[in-house]
C-alpha cells in the first residue's frame, strides 16, 4: 500500500488522486477515438468530459457523505479530503446521467448515442481508479482466510489494520476491466442506439451487487439489515436498465 507517492514541501502526490486522474484521462482518450465513428468531434467530447468529471466527483462524494454522515458531522472539513478516498461510483453515475440529459437536450444530441459513447470510458476509468482505492486502503473487504487475502499495515491506511481481508478494490478493478472489454465488443455489434449504455448499467449493477457482500468498510445506515444504500441504488438501476433494454430492443417483423 502506498497512499502517498512523494512530497515536495507542502505538496503531496496522493496515489488515489493520481489513479483517478489517469482513469479520467484514459476514458476521455477512448471516447475521442469512439467519437470519430459517431461523428462527434474531439472538442465536444472534451467539453462533455469536463462536465462528466466535475459532476461525477460531486455525485460520488455526496453519496459517500450520506453513507458516512455521522463521521462527517463530527469532522466537517473531511468532506473536502477526496484524496484519501471516498467516491461512490453509483452516486456519480446517477448525477452524470441527470446532468447529461440537460446537456444533450441543449446541444441537440441523441442521449442514447452519448450514453453508448461514454460507457466504455466509465468502465475503464473505474477499473484504473479502483487501483487507487487499493493503494489508499479505502473500500476494503471483510476479514478472510482465502489464499489471495491482503494485509494492510501502513500507518495511514483506512483499511482494517494488520488483518487478512478481501482485496475488494482489485475485485472491482478486474470486473470493470472485463466489462470494458464486453462493451467494446457490444459496441461493434450493437443493434440499436443505447444498447451499450444499457448493457453497461446492467453489468455494472450486477457486479456491484455481487461484490458488495465482500465489503468490510462501513456501509452507512442500511435500508434493512441485509440491504445497503449502495445495493438499493444498484437494484433500481439494474431493474430500470433491463426493462429499458426490452423496450428498445428491435423486434423482428414476420
Amino acid at each position: 500500500m502506498h497512499p502517498d507517492l512523494f512530497s515536495i514541501g507542502p505538496f503531496t502526490l496522493h496515489t488515489y488522486g493520481l489513479f483517478v486522474a489517469v482513469g479520467f484521462i484514459a476514458g476521455i482518450l477512448i471516447t475521442i477515438k469512439l467519437g470519430k465513428s459517431a461523428g462527434i468531434d474531439s472538442n465536444s467530447i472534451l467539453d462533455m468530459g469536463f462536465i462528466i468529471i466535475l459532476t461525477g466527483i460531486i455525485g460520488s462524494r455526496l453519496v459517500y457523505i450520506i453513507i458516512k454522515l455521522p463521521e462527517f458531522i463530527a469532522h466537517p472539513m473531511d468532506v473536502f479530503k477526496i484524496w484519501e478516498g471516498g467516491l461512490v461510483f453509483s452516486g456519480g453515475l446517477v448525477a452524470v446521467v441527470i446532468v447529461m440529459l440537460i446537456y444533450v437536450k441543449k446541444h441537440k444530441y441523441n442521449i442514447r448515442t452519448i450514453g453508448d459513447l461514454w460507457s466504455p470510458a466509465a468502465a475503464i476509468g473505474q477499473s484504473i481508479g479502483r487501483i487507487g482505492c487499493f493503494c489508499a486502503g479505502c473500500c476494503f473487504g471483510k476479514p478472510t482466510d482465502v489464499p489471495w487475502a491482503v494485509t494492510f499495515s501502513h500507518p495511514h491506511t483506512v483499511a482494517t489494520y494488520d488483518i487478512p481481508i478481501h482485496p475488494t478494490q482489485l475485485y472491482s478493478s478486474l470486473s470493470s476491466l472485463i466489462i470494458f472489454g464486453i462493451l467494446l465488443f457490444i459496441n461493434s455489434k450493437k443493434k440499436f442506439e443505447g444498447q451499450v449504455f444499457l448493457c453497461f448499467l446492467i453489468l455494472h449493477s450486477t457486479a456491484r451487487l455481487f461484490l458488495e457482500q465482500f465489503r468490510g468498510d462501513s456501509r452507512g445506515v442500511g435500508i434493512t439489515d441485509e440491504l445497503t444504500l449502495t445495493q438499493l441504488i444498484a437494484i433500481v438501476i439494474l431493474f430500470s436498465s433491463v426493462t429499458a433494454l426490452f423496450v428498445f430492443m428491435p423486434r423482428k417483423k414476420k
